[in-house]
């Protein structure tokens, strides 16, 4: 199957999110000016699961294109997002062709961000480049073919370090994962406290995971030790009766607008270090 920049859309692709509020979805990803075009993409909407790996091999299993992208319902993809993706997919055929995972932000093992993506409450998160070899990618996209027989784990619980498990999963079949620059925003809610469940996560990739250890994540480094975890945990307990309100960082109730005001900051920023 070939994805080409000069038409990009001759290709349906598979969208997939797992939803909780249906708001949330409208404003953000079903707003998304990436989705209209000649050909329709399939919309696969995952509701009542009890994890995201349970969800998403369903969706593998529904989806009637190779190419399918798993996002969280707050992502707000700008109506170049598919052309740029296009590039990309070409660029990669040419360099490696049984590429496993692909993603708007993810983290080297050494820890160095990769990808483009702004995020509510953190910023621009890499910026225009080549796509990135990573270890583990956020679960805010992946991307991967169906060809490529690639299954997250249906034991994973809950709806956390998906990411990290099917970037390791592919890399125990030979398949590189990278980080890629197709700029699109997260428009989230922030308190920066992760909850419970995160951890039993954590717990669970370290188990199925040793021979990788230590795993960077975008969010904590798994180690054999766990003390980027206790010490995570024990900061999180301490701060929770003192942390200010003022700490948290709201959804925006127009994606396309903050897109637009990320684009303006962008573009004067480019200008400022030209000049």
């Amino acid at each position: 199957m070939s994805y080409t920049a000069e038409n990009p859309a001759r290709k349906a692709i598979t969208f997939v999110v797992c939803v909780n509020k249906r708001d949330i979805l409208d404003g953000n990803f079903l707003a998304s000016p990436c989705l209209l075009g000649p050909h329709p993409h399939q919309i696969i909407l995952q509701e009542g699961f009890s994890s995201a790996t349970a969800a998403y091999n369903d969706a593998i299993d529904k989806s009637v294109n190779d190419l399918i992208v798993f996002c969280h319902q707050d992502m707000f993809f700008p109506a170049p997002w598919i052309s740029q993706l296009a590039s990309i997919l070409d660029s990669l055929q040419s360099r490696d062709p049984s590429w496993g995972v692909l993603g708007c932000c993810g983290i080297t093992s050494d820890g160095r961000l990769r990808g483009y993506v702004y995020s509510l409450g953190v910023g621009i998160i890499g910026g225009p480049a080549e796509p990135a070899e990573i270890q583990t990618l956020d679960e805010i996209v992946l991307i991967l073919r169906k060809s490529s027989g690639l299954r997250f784990d249906g034991k994973l619980p809950h709806f956390h370090l998906y990411g990290t498990d099917i970037c390791l999963r592919a890399a125990t079949r030979g398949m590189k994962s990278y980080a890629i620059s197709a700029l699109c925003v997260h428009n989230t809610f922030q308190d920066f406290d992760l909850p419970k469940e995160f951890f039993e996560c954590c717990q669970y990739v370290k188990r199925e995971w040793k021979q990788f250890l230590p795993i960077r994540t975008t969010c904590i480094r798994i180690t054999a030790s766990n003390i980027p975890i206790c010490v995570r945990r024990f900061k999180q307990l301490y701060f929770k009766h003192i942390r200010r309100r003022d700490k948290k960082v709201f959804r925006v109730s127009d994606a396309a607008r903050l897109f637009e005001e990320v684009t303006r900051t962008l573009q004067t920023s480019s200008i400022i270090s030209q000049g």
